[in-house]
């Protein structure tokens, strides 16, 4: 976690008007007992299915793990660019308003009565304007993958948010697979001596080839991984691209994206006892169940340095296409992006 984000900023108390959440010096009102029984959940961007899937699961009274929070009110925009996110937008509108969601017409009105955010916008390239906005409302937020458009973008909002002292995570689905922490804890095989993962992996013009997609199959190697890679080699072709990781210690780590074929999402983990499939996929429910751990507690889940690592490593991926499958340094990737080269 980063040293700014914790927990000793975030501070709950029961007062006879309701629950509050302390962030600093600020206080926020959660609820109020007699006219606002739920914590009150904003959405930013309806570009994307996950803006429907999280909001059933949330506003779901059956859905334990979500008990006591609901998504209240939601902005639409999201990308006004890209087509396969902006088309969707006018049909999800109708899709959520069916589900008792309010539309705002602006983020500053939405963080006017919310308590926690959601950003869902498909499109990163958005991610580190929106984030801001809600930084400085000085709102729990929750960003869905990609992180951002550009590694620039993803460090700087990391950034931010230790600026305004406001808890942040972000993280794909496919990091909460069934088994990924037991055999990244070394509890099914012993310890991880190299892993490979897949996923689909379909590039959007506008983002960082791995970002769109890829970053479901990269997560997933992280997770059971963990950080310390130090070096990229990616090997492209138009159906496929096959990224391998050296980390610190020397083990190897191999993401493969898929864009021909019949699409999946998984892998398979190497241990000192054995040999093991990761997954399989979970759906929704866990990485709903994580945010909302993540909004009581105000402890990110996943530590900013390995979300920096992730992205990194994939726009590694694509220095190392540019330079015709060359080894590209993690290190040196962070550091042109922290000096916005």
């Amino acid at each position: 976690m980063h040293p700014k984000l914790n927990r000793r900023n975030f501070i709950r108390k029961t007062a006879a008007t309701g629950l509050t959440l302390g962030l600093g010096s600020a206080a926020i009102p959660l609820f109020s007992q007699a006219s606002q029984p739920d914590v009150r959940v904003g959405m930013i961007g309806l570009d994307t299915s996950h803006s429907i899937a999280f909001t059933r699961l949330i506003n779901d009274p059956d859905n334990k793990a979500a008990e006591g929070y609901r998504v209240t009110i939601a902005y639409p925009y999201g990308s006004r660019t890209i087509e396969s996110s902006y088309s969707r937008i006018p049909g999800y509108i109708e899709d959520i308003k069916k589900l008792g969601v309010e539309i705002a017409d602006s983020i500053s009105s939405l963080l006017d009565v919310v308590d926690v955010v959601l950003l869902e916008t498909n499109d990163g390239n958005l991610h580190l304007e929106q984030s801001i906005e809600v930084f400085r409302a000085g709102k729990p937020l929750f960003i869905d993958k990609p992180v951002a458009g550009n590694l620039k973008d993803a460090i700087a909002i990391y950034e931010a948010a230790e600026k305004h002292n406001v808890p942040v995570f972000s993280s794909s689905s496919l990091r909460w697979s069934r088994n990924s922490y037991q055999l990244r804890n070394g509890e099914l095989i012993g310890r991880i001596t190299g892993a490979d993962t897949f996923s689909p992996a379909m590039i959007e013009p506008s983002h960082v080839d791995l970002y769109w997609y890829g970053v479901h199959g990269v997560e997933s190697l992280f997770t059971v991984m963990g950080t310390g890679c130090r070096e990229v080699v990616r090997v492209h072709h138009p159906d496929t691209d096959v990224v391998v990781g050296t980390w610190d210690d020397g083990r190897l780590g191999t993401f493969r994206g898929i864009r021909k074929g019949r699409n999946g999402h998984g892998g398979t983990a190497f241990g000192e006892t054995g040999i093991s499939e990761i997954g399989p996929y979970d759906g929704y429910g866990p990485i709903i169940e994580e945010i909302i751990k993540f909004f009581k507690t105000g402890d990110p889940p996943v530590s900013r340095d390995e979300t920096i690592e992730i992205f990194a490593f994939m726009e590694a991926a694509d220095e190392s296409r540019r330079n015709g499958g060359r080894p590209v340094q993690i290190d040196r990737v962070i550091e042109k992006a922290q000096a916005g080269i």
